[in-house]
């Protein structure tokens, strides 16, 4: 399962879940592999870092274009269809894919190198306080195309006093070596839409006038255009009521349906105005965990039902929000947070670096890539209401703010509808401060210092209105308390449940009846494993230990203290 619904009825597509052949470099043992799945998983692979091969056959009925799409491989990937090498791909939290022309009936070969090591190479995956799994790590799926297809869409809202508007980008591609004539239509189609009692209700749908065109389009070109659509009365979504519809598009040729794509999208407004984030012109106030996708018996590979759960289990807190560290996340999960009405901070792939390791001579390249990729993809979630870059990295250096500087540049030439931030921990240095549009700050007050938690987080604001971030909203992106899962001390010790929760809830007084702070992170819903390079020496287990939950989901003393203070808070 790709999504949570199904994104075509004409196009045909095989999902590529299942066994697939697989074998390790330097081992010549021949193993049967899960996919999606991590490599960690098996028993030869508990720790492994290195190159492997995934293997399967594929049996196309009719001639046709194969469109193959993967939303995740760690780290790096090589795809090789019947022997040739058709795509490369870095970086295991965004997808990516890859069209072949004029594949025949019969019997083909698929397969794909897998490489999770920590080499010069890669600027982002090193070791790090999360720990890079290795395999086909999310889903996959061939698809069949024609000569012409739809490659994407993006669906902008736009609250006006006359009702819901929106901007529509359609991009078509056509891969055959001749001109083509196709026709397009679209339409808005409810899926989830509630009452104002929380009742599911049914809706209409309605005929897009403005997309129905015929489009003629050049031999190996794309035609891309924009407009903008008048919806009326439409149902807005909101972490309340997350109204969500469908966008159908459909092509064809001499009457015949050739092609289609489908997206869900939801009609929502996010602004910055001063100090505040309004969301359809209420503000909001950001109830969330700091999450990553790590469990203990699947890794980073995680599977629908664990999703879910970890949803039910964030919103039973009585969270409103989700901060996708340090990563752009499996878009199945994207989906349950538009379905839940779960604001999300999705935010690109970089993590406590220096400069040394910012100044990596792919660094740029690839924050680039990734950057591209998320936005691309994810694009028309209504639930992302934040783009994030370079958690902690060094932004109190003049060659970081050049590098800040340039991600935020490229965030907003590519999406203009949402604000923009960067979790600091250069306390009292950054010089960052004045480039996103809402400053965020990282304070472990009460677990790495025993300091006044609220004398900090007054002179850290201060600071932040002298530094750049004057009359911007603000952020506590990260704070919190390491647990192991047990363990009780009546004393109330450092790494006990009863000192997590204490300095947990301490932390939320302060911040939560703040008025200069419009949202908090709690560090963090889980548990995860770490890389025991560069790490071991301070997280017990090799695991970051400050979950709420431990790798299992199992609650710490924690848990029921964060659901106490976020229902009392902000309500």
């Amino acid at each position: 399962m790709l999504r949570l619904f199904n994104t075509h009825e004409v196009r045909k597509s095989t999902e590529l879940e299942g066994i697939w052949d697989f074998e390790m470099e330097g081992n010549d043992k021949k193993y049967r592999m899960m996919v999606p799945g991590c490599i960690e998983q098996h028993p030869d692979f508990l720790d492994k870092r290195g190159a492997g091969w995934y293997t399967r056959k594929i049996n196309i009925f009719n001639d046709t274009n194969v469109r193959l799409e993967f939303k995740g491989v760690s780290h790096t990937a090589d795809v090789y269809f019947d022997g040739e090498k058709v795509v490369h791909h870095y970086n295991a939290f965004t997808p990516f894919s890859v069209v072949i022309r004029d594949v025949k009936a019969g019997g083909h070969e698929l397969k794909v190198r897998v490489d999770n090591r920590f080499t010069p190479e890669s600027a982002l995956h090193v070791p790090n306080d999360y720990y890079t799994y290795g395999g086909i790590t999310r889903p996959a799926a061939l698809e069949e195309i024609g000569d012409v297809y739809i490659k994407n869409v993006h669906f902008k809202s736009i609250m006006s006093e006359n009702g819901w508007k929106a901007g529509i980008k359609i991009t078509l591609a056509n891969i055959s070596g001749g001109e083509q004539t196709v026709k397009l239509c679209g339409e808005l189609v409810p899926d989830m839409i509630y009452d104002n009692d929380g009742n599911r209700i049914d809706g209409k749908k309605m005929a897009i006038g403005e997309l129905e065109r015929s489009i003629t389009i050049a031999a190996g070109e794309e035609y891309v255009f924009e407009t903008e659509v008048s919806f009326g009365d439409v149902l807005p979504w909101s972490s309340d009521r997350p109204n969500l519809y469908f966008l159908k598009l459909l092509l064809s040729k001499d009457g015949e349906p050739t092609d289609d794509l489908i997206d869900r999208v939801g009609f929502r407004e996010v602004k910055v105005s001063g100090k505040d984030i309004l969301v359809n012109g209420e503000k909001l106030y950001m109830k969330g965990f700091n999450r990553h996708e790590d469990y203990a018996t699947v890794g980073c590979a995680i599977p629908l039902q664990l999703m879910v759960q970890d949803m039910d289990l964030m919103q039973e807190m009585n969270a409103n929000a989700v901060r996708t560290c340090h990563y752009p996340n499996d878009e199945r999960f994207l989906d349950l947070c538009d379905e839940r009405g779960m604001y999300v901070w999705e935010e690109n792939h970089a993590r406590g670096f220096g400069l040394e390791r910012m100044q990596n001579p792919n660094f740029d390249g690839q924050c680039r890539a990734c950057i591209d990729e998320m936005i691309e993809n994810h694009y028309n979630h209504p639930s992302i209401v934040i783009w994030g870059i370079l958690n902690e990295c060094a932004s109190e250096t003049k060659e970081g703010r050049e590098k800040y500087a340039t991600q935020y540049a490229q965030i907003r030439a590519l999406d203009k509808s949402r604000p923009t931030t960067s979790a600091t921990c250069r306390h009292l240095t950054d010089i960052c401060l004045d480039l996103p549009d809402v400053v965020s700050f990282n304070m472990y007050s009460g677990w790495y210092k025993d300091v006044p938690i609220d004398e900090t987080s007054n002179a850290e604001i201060e600071w932040i209105r002298r530094s750049g971030g004057e009359n911007k909203p603000i952020i506590v992106s990260e704070f919190g308390a390491a647990a192991i899962y047990g363990y009780r001390d009546r004393a109330h010790c450092k790494w006990s449940e009863e000192r997590q929760a204490d300095i947990i809830r301490d932390n939320l007084e302060v911040y939560m009846n703040d008025d200069d702070i419009c949202g908090v992170f709690v560090w963090q819903f889980s548990d995860c494993r770490v890389t025991e390079e560069e790490w071991f020496a301070t997280r017990a287990r090799c695991h970051n230990n400050k979950g709420v939950v431990d790798e299992y989901r199992r609650p710490k003393l924690a848990f029921d203290t964060v659901k106490e203070m976020y229902g009392k808070y902000r309500k």
